[in-house]
Parts: structure tokens; sequence; C-alpha cells
């Protein structure tokens, strides 16, 4: 089964686990989350959340899997055999998997608004048209199961062509091609007359506005937008040498993930501002408003289908390593075919996915819950990235601290490199300040 598991070159490794953290939280959710919590003062808390939290999990999940060669489940029992610390093993598979599902259902929505702009629809739209074309889009069951269907067929086939030859090889064509995008978008966007007051709304932070409220959505958003607490860099993590330099790929992986979320504020709220828009709308901002917005604009249509290609390509790199945790476990437990595994996972994902393509208002039991009130898709988000992302990561950096125990961690991390200069730094982190700083996540997102 060697040949199944495959591995990474260092170059690939490192495109390919930012490809993971790349995606619908960078250049979706970032940005909304950024205009409904104030602008700079969130973005800063941010960029302090990456370094001390994010940062510190990401090694502690590279460092899990290379020393276990395993997926998420194999690297628990690996050093803990037969004992309860698989569990957490198995809730990041189920994780991955469950989140799989939901995310490819708005992946899909992009992919379906690239084409929209391609075949010129935005042409004169106004605020009214853009929403009743995005409620006439997301109403439409059969469009929304077939975009789902298309996007979980895209990811199955690039993990099922293995590692080195799927997820490395597309991830070196799709990472340039994605930074290429975001700075045409972004040159574009920058010269549009009034964009200077979006560039202050975004970098000027505004301290008399800090509220517990806007720390917990920085710093979870953070987490989310690197990909950790569901296995994924573990997995990732199993298929590098022992001469890799795990701080350093860890640094230019939060590094890519960061400036791709970063690049992405400054496309979207110069834009909005441009255009005397709301920057504070939510989820909406980017099929609700961007089309009125491309509608405006001198070449829009051609920006316009450039934004959701992007979307698209993002949301791609995010779903292979997404599905990659899955197949991982069952290529490793159960020695099932690489092809054979990734197939029969996407087809239970993609089973499992239809409520959620079915929750924004073509089926309205889906769309509204009884007794929850909530759509379907909104109670996964909440089940699976407010609250099983953070219970994920608490127990690694647990498992890591006071199981593994540290030194044996640093053993493994000095194997690529000649000196870990924030060796202490890092204990202190992954012992204390992470597990702390979760539980508050944990709490805040429940209350």
């Amino acid at each position: 089964m060697v040949s199944d598991r495959g591995s990474f070159s260092r170059l690939g490794f490192i495109l390919a686990a930012a490809g993971s953290a790349v995606g619908l939280g960078n250049l979706w959710r970032f940005p909304y989350t950024v205009g409904m919590n104030g602008g700079g003062l969130f973005v800063l808390i941010y960029l302090v959340a990456i370094v001390v939290v994010a940062y510190p999990v990401l090694m502690v999940e590279i460092t899990l899997g290379r020393h276990t060669r395993r997926n998420p489940v194999g690297a628990f029992d690996a050093i803990r055999p037969r004992s309860p610390w698989r569990l957490v093993g198995f809730l990041g598979v189920a994780t991955g998997f469950m989140i799989l599902s939901f995310y490819s259902v708005v992946a899909g929505w992009s992919v379906g608004y690239f084409f929209k702009a391609i075949t010129g629809q935005f042409r004169g739209m106004t605020g009214e048209t853009a929403v009743e074309m995005y409620e006439a889009f997301t109403a439409n069951p059969w469009l929304q199961i077939l975009l789902l269907a298309v996007f979980i067929a895209l990811t199955v086939y690039v993990i099922s062509r293995g590692v080195s030859g799927g997820i490395e090889k597309f991830s070196k064509i799709l990472m340039p091609v994605l930074f290429g995008i975001l700075l045409i978008l972004l040159l574009r966007s920058l010269t549009l007359r009034g964009a200077g007051k979006g560039i202050v709304f975004y970098l000027k932070p505004d301290f008399s506005a800090i509220s517990f409220k806007i720390v917990i959505a920085a710093i979870g958003q953070a987490f989310f937008s690197m990909s950790l607490g569901m296995g994924t860099m573990i997995t990732y993590g199993s298929y590098i040498s022992d001469k890799e330099n795990i701080p350093g790929s860890a640094r230019w992986i939060a590094f890519f993930d960061t400036a791709i979320a970063v690049l992405a504020g400054f496309i979207i709220f110069p834009a909005i501002f441009s255009q005397g828009m709301d920057p504070a709308q939510g989820s909406g901002v980017m099929f609700n408003t961007l089309p009125v917005l491309f509608a405006k604009m001198p070449g829009g249509m051609v920006v316009g289908s450039f934004f959701f290609l992007l979307l698209s390509i993002a949301a791609l790199t995010s779903t292979i390593s997404i599905l990659e945790v899955p197949v991982s476990y069952f290529i490793d437990e159960k020695k099932w075919n690489r092809k054979f595994a990734s197939v029969i996972i996407g087809l239970v994902a993609l089973f499992i996915g239809i409520p959620s393509a079915l929750s924004t208002g073509s089926v309205e039991f889906f769309t509204n819950l009884p007794l929850l009130k909530v759509s379907f898709m909104d109670l996964m988000g909440t089940v699976w990235i407010n609250y099983s992302l953070c219970v994920g990561a608490f127990f690694e950096a647990i498992f890591l601290a006071y199981i593994w125990k540290k030194r044996n961690a640093i053993s493994e991390i000095m194997k690529g490199i000649g000196r870990f200069r924030a060796e202490k730094a890092w204990i202190i982190a992954v012992s204390f300040i992470i597990p702390l700083v979760l539980i508050l996540i944990f709490v805040g997102n429940f209350f």
C-alpha cells in the first residue's frame, strides 16, 4: 500500500498545505467577517491570532503526522495503541468528511456564478435584481445538486490520482494561478475612484470598539482559515520526509494563507466603498453585492469572471485536502485502493451534502428546520466548524504536550533542522495558551 500512500516533495508539500488552508474561508468568509466586525481592529487581532494560535497548532499537526506516517486515527493509535485517544482521530476524519459535504455546496455556487459572469448575466444588475438572481439560483434544487456533484467529482478526480500525481501536481498549477488572478483583481480594485475609504476602513483599527465578541470572532477565523482541528495537516504531514524543516514549512504555509486573506480584503473593501455600499452585509456581500459592483465597473464582466474563477480554484484546493483525510484513513486502516476509496467517499459525501444543497430555499423543511429554526447548512456549520474543530485542536495540543510528551515532539521537529530557536515559546503556546484560547472560543461560540 506504499504506492497508494505516496509522498510530497518539499515544494509540493508547502503548496498543497497552503492550498488546503486557502479557500472560501479566506476569500469569502474573511472579508465579510471583517466587514461585520469593524474593519481594522478585527484584522489586527486576526494577525496576532495567526502567530499565537494558528501557527503553533499547525506545527502540532504536521509533527504528529510526520512522526507516525499515518492518518489522524492511525497517528493517535501509533503513539497510544488501542486507547481512547484514537477517538480524537475519528473526530478529525468525521469533521473533514462532514465539512466537505456542505462546503462543496458553496463551492458549487462559485462555479455557477463564474458561468453567470462569463456569459454576461451581470450586465445591468441592480441591488434588487442581484438578490432576485441569487434567490432563484439557490432555490433551484436540480441546479444545486448538479453543481454539488460537479465539484465533488472534480475533487474525487484529483484525489484518485494520488499524492504526487494528483494533489501535488494540481497544487503546483492551481496555487500560482490563484495568486496571479488575485494580483489582477487587486490592481483593478485599488485603482477605483473612492477606493481609499475602503483601505482606511480595512487598515485603521478603532480600539474603542474592542469587545470579547470581536476577539473570539478573529481568533475563530484565524483558526478556521488554516484548516486546523480536522486532521488535514496530520495527513499532509504524514507524506513528508524526515529532512523537512517543519517550523520553516509551517511559516510558509501560514504566510501564504494569511497573505491571500489580506489580499482578498484589499480587493473587496476598496471595491465596496468605491460604490458606496455597506461593508457589513454578511455572507451576502459575495453573491448579492459583487455582481452589482461588476456591472458598474469598467470591464466588470471580465473582472467578475476572474473573481469567481479565483473563488472556484481556492475552493477546490481546500476540498482536495478535506477529502484526503477520510481517504487516507481507509487506505491506511482498511487497506482500500486509493481510487476505490476516493469514489466511495465522494459518493457518500454527495449524498450527505444534498440536504445542505436543498436548504437555501428550494425545500422548506431543510431551509427552516422544525424547532431549531435554522437551515440544515447553518446547523452543519455550527456543529462541525464552531464546535468540532475547536474540540479536535484542543485535544491535539493536550495529547502532544502531556501524553506524547513535549521532549518527543521536539526530537521529531529537530530531525529536519539543526536548531529550533522558538522551542520554549512553542512549548508554552501548546501547553497553556492554545488550550485556554480554544476553551474560550468554544464557550464564546456556545453563548
